[in-house]
């Protein structure tokens, strides 16, 4: 007999709580029209539990849950889109200016910081870290960190074993051969550029200083999914590891307007830049 599959019914109470409680974990704010995402999201969380609803999910972490619950339910809502070479306008502008701009500037030390602030399965990283590759900075000294709230999926990005429907979705041929590996069905990154990314664990709410001091900043696709409050503390947090000069690239439909001015916003090729014009504080 097949087990039954589980209830999305969830009454109104029990999503005002989700919203809270979603919010108190991860700072995602989900309006009232976001039934459908917490539904989508959380169902294989109800399988996995062998829960019968989503009532029944909000039953068990009204109790306290164990940490491990916690944990599915908070990174189930913070798992998003991400694929090669995501957006090619932008990597147009980083291949073309903004990164053979730095690569000028630090000729002498040889040495670039890069933060992908919410790195997903790891395919910005592995993306930038082949652009450098390909740009000539094998000999560099690069620290290209990568942070996600999600340690399951940071677990998946380091790895760097990609599915063949995943290579497919932006990632040239030319690169494919260059930088993977074929193992089995699937496509292993290999080592030169797994060497360049560290993954760690980062809440973007919590105080970023000690982090950086970098060179450039990639917060893509993140802000859209905070309230203005928590999006004003993120990004000065992130403004605060930038060096002098130091750029931070943002999703198309995010903006630092009128949440924190004290970026200085270019316009390079058909992309935005948000440059910090005074430097941060981290050391």
């Amino acid at each position: 007999m097949m087990p039954q599959e589980p209830s999305q019914e969830l009454s109104a109470e029990n999503y005002a709580f989700l919203q809270q409680y979603i919010h108190q974990e991860s700072g995602i704010a989900l309006g009232a029209d976001k039934q459908y995402l917490v539904k989508s999201r959380l169902v294989t969380v109800l399988r996995n539990e062998r829960l019968g609803s989503l009532d029944d999910l909000c039953g068990r972490l009204r109790k306290g849950p164990p940490e491990a619950l916690r944990r599915k339910v908070v990174e189930s809502m913070t798992t998003h889109e991400t694929l090669f070479f995501r957006d090619p306008a932008v990597y147009d502008m980083l291949r073309n200016d903004l990164l053979p701009a730095l690569i000028r500037e630090r000729r002498l030390t040889q040495c670039l910081r890069v933060w992908c602030a919410a790195c997903s399965s790891g395919q910005e990283p592995y993306s930038l870290a082949m652009m450098l590759l390909e740009l000539g900075c094998a000999a560099w000294n690069i620290h290209l960190l990568a942070t996600d709230l999600s340690t399951q999926i940071l677990d998946r990005a380091a790895a760097g074993r990609y599915l063949q429907i995943e290579v497919n979705r932006g990632l040239p041929a030319s690169m494919l051969i260059k930088y993977f590996q074929r193992d089995g069905l699937d496509w292993q990154v290999k080592d030169e550029v797994r060497r360049m990314v560290r993954f760690t664990p980062l809440d973007l709410r919590r105080n970023l200083l000690g982090l950086g001091p970098f060179d450039l900043v990639l917060c893509r696709n993140v802000l859209i999914y905070f309230d203005m409050e928590t999006r004003k503390k993120i990004l000065a947090g992130i403004r605060g590891t930038l060096l002098p000069g130091g750029c931070l690239l943002l999703g198309a439909s995010e903006t630092t307007w009128n949440i924190d001015d004290a970026f200085q916003r270019e316009t390079i090729r058909n992309s935005i830049v948000y440059r910090n014009p005074t430097g941060g504080t981290a050391k």
